[in-house]
This record gives structure tokens, C-alpha cells and sequence, in this order.
């Protein structure tokens, strides 16, 4: 693992006090991240633009025992990686700040309690007090805002910080999706500086978006979104010890517990077991629940960075 410092730490600002509202001052098909409390009160959306700026937001949501469970909801533009992690470690609460250090092109995280260091698409700790300790992830599916607020009628939506430069352009995010678009990563696709980065498979692009799927029972499999597209936008294998269902659709991947029955895409609709289901949520029709597992979206030269590069479903 090779870690830099590029920039000086908390120069990159988390949000550590984020507000809400029903409104949202970007684009239908701006990215958002999605957090469904545990209690079932209303989701909350945390969009790509904001978290471009932030990259990390310190929050808190209900649960089924009425306690309020910290989390915190991470980004790494470099990665294209989105993922929410459970903010207690030991029965300790940690809030976290952007460290200004990268561990293979990836945000290194720390926390304010120990000044440990945690790389942002793992969730492990790599440096400090804690070091060896993993961050429990929490679903956290990413989708469009279209798709959230069509989802989650009653949803509320990460507001801008009141202060900075970034809130005052609107959160511009012109400089991120140009990087999207150029053929280089890492660091130097971002910033053009840093170690240039060799790509040596033909069969996915560096920058291929790809969801890796980590049951709590174990394994970690990546499904890159043009395989899963392929496969007619369902693929169903076993992860771990798991039974998962993935779905690639129009606003995004999605990762379920298998239900036993078969799912199928139709003319842009989930269908099965007679119901109609929609992916943003997981719920069909009549009612019925399908059961997230544990995912982060990111970019496929990341997850290859993690997990190796055999660590990608082929069909």
C-alpha cells in the first residue's frame, strides 16, 4: 500500500452538523448516496456534488431501539467511491476528518478520538491506535436523485454548508465530471501530478464502475455495471456463504439477499414473484421488503486495488 500526503489535513472540510430538507438545489440526475434509517423514518440522500467537496459527513440516524446511531457517510472522487460505514468501534463513537493523505489513490480518513488512520474504500484502519480495527458498512446504495425522491416521497436531502467557496459556486462540479471522462486515474487523472498508473487488462476499463458486494459472513466479490448489463441486468450468484441478487438498472447497482425467487428486467421494470419491484428501495409492489447487503460503489481500479484482480464476477 502506498501512502502520500498531498494535502494538509481538514483541508478537505467534512460536514459534522448536516442539515435537511425536502428541497434540492441540483439536477434530477445528480448521484446521490442513500441512508434508510433503521426506525423508518425518512431516507436521506447525500449528493455526489456535496460530497465532492466534503467527502465525508459525520452524521447521526434513528434505529428499531430508539437510540440515535452514528454513521458516517464517505467519498473519495479519486475512487468513484461511495460507502457508509457505522461510526462506533469498540462501544466508542468516532468522527472522522479528511486526512489529507492518500493510500493508493484512495482518501485516508481519521478519527478525531485517537488521530488513527482508516482508508475510506475498506473501512480498516491503517495507522494509529486502532490499527487492525474494521468499520462495520451499512447499505448505502447510490442512485439518482430522480430515482431517490421518486422512491422516498417523504425523503430529505443533505443541504449545502452555510460557509466556503464551494456552496457559494453551487457546489460546481464541472472539474469532477472531467475527470470522469479522461482515460487517466488515480491522482494524476485527477490532478495531473502524483506516480503515473499502469492499467494491464483489456476486459474493464480502469474507471469502470463497479459494486462490490461484502456479505458480513464473508467473501467479496466486484460486479462491474457493462457485465451486469450483459447479463441482461441480473446476476445471481453466492458471495461468501450468501445467496445475492444483483440488478443493474437506469439509476444504478443494487445488491440484495437472494429471496428465492426469481427476479427479471422488463422494458426497464424489476419484476418477480408476480409483483412489480423497484430497486432504489427494494420493495414491491404489494408491500414485500427485499434485504440489502453490505456494498461500496468505486471505480474498478480500486476494488482491484483491495481485493486483487481476480476479485471481479466475469459471467
Amino acid at each position: 500500500m502506498n501512502v502520500i500526503s498531498v494535502l494538509p489535513k481538514d483541508a478537505i472540510p467534512s460536514i459534522d452538523d448536516p442539515t435537511f430538507d425536502t428541497e434540492y438545489f441540483g439536477d434530477p440526475d445528480d448521484e446521490v448516496l442513500i441512508v434508510e434509517p433503521d426506525d423508518g423514518s425518512s431516507a436521506r440522500a447525500y449528493p455526489i456534488r456535496i460530497l465532492n467537496y466534503h467527502e465525508i459527513v459525520n452524521d447521526t440516524v434513528g434505529t428499531v431501539t430508539g437510540e440515535e446511531a452514528p454513521i458516517a457517510v464517505t467519498w473519495c472522487p479519486i475512487c468513484g467511491s461511495g460507502v457508509v460505514y457505522d461510526a462506533m468501534v469498540d462501544g466508542r463513537r468516532l468522527t472522522f476528518g479528511v486526512s489529507g493523505k492518500l493510500a493508493d489513490d484512495d482518501l485516508v480518513l481519521y478519527d478525531r478520538e485517537t488521530d488513527s488512520e482508516w482508508k475510506q474504500s475498506t473501512g480498516e484502519c491503517i495507522a494509529g491506535e486502532l490499527t487492525g480495527e474494521q468499520l462495520r458498512v451499512r447499505p448505502g446504495p447510490m442512485t439518482t436523485y430522480a430515482a431517490f425522491s421518486e422512491a422516498h416521497p417523504d425523503g430529505v436531502v443533505l443541504q449545502p454548508a452555510s460557509e466556503g467557496s464551494a456552496a457559494a459556486s453551487g457546489y460546481d462540479s464541472s472539474e469532477y465530471d472531467a475527470y470522469e471522462e479522461r482515460e487517466a486515474f488515480g491522482l494524476r487523472g485527477m490532478r495531473g501530478e502524483g506516480p503515473e498508473r499502469e492499467w494491464d487488462r483489456d476486459d474493464l476499463d480502469p474507471k469502470t464502475v463497479v459494486l462490490g458486494v461484502t456479505p458480513a459472513d464473508g467473501g467479496a466479490l466486484g460486479f462491474p455495471l457493462p457485465i451486469v448489463k450483459a447479463a441482461g441486468g441480473v446476476v445471481e450468484v453466492i458471495v461468501g456463504e450468501t445467496d445475492v441478487v444483483v440488478l443493474a438498472t437506469d439509476d444504478g447497482l443494487h445488491a440484495f439477499e437472494h429471496p428465492g425467487f426469481g427476479l427479471r428486467i422488463e422494458d426497464g421494470t424489476v419484476r418477480g414473484d408476480g409483483a412489480t419491484w423497484t430497486p432504489a428501495t427494494g420493495e414491491s409492489a404489494d408491500g414485500r421488503q427485499l434485504r440489502r447487503v453490505p456494498t461500496r460503489r468505486l471505480y474498478a481500479f480500486a476494488w482491484q486495488d483491495d481485493h486483487g484482480p481476480d476479485a471481479f464476477y466475469s459471467g
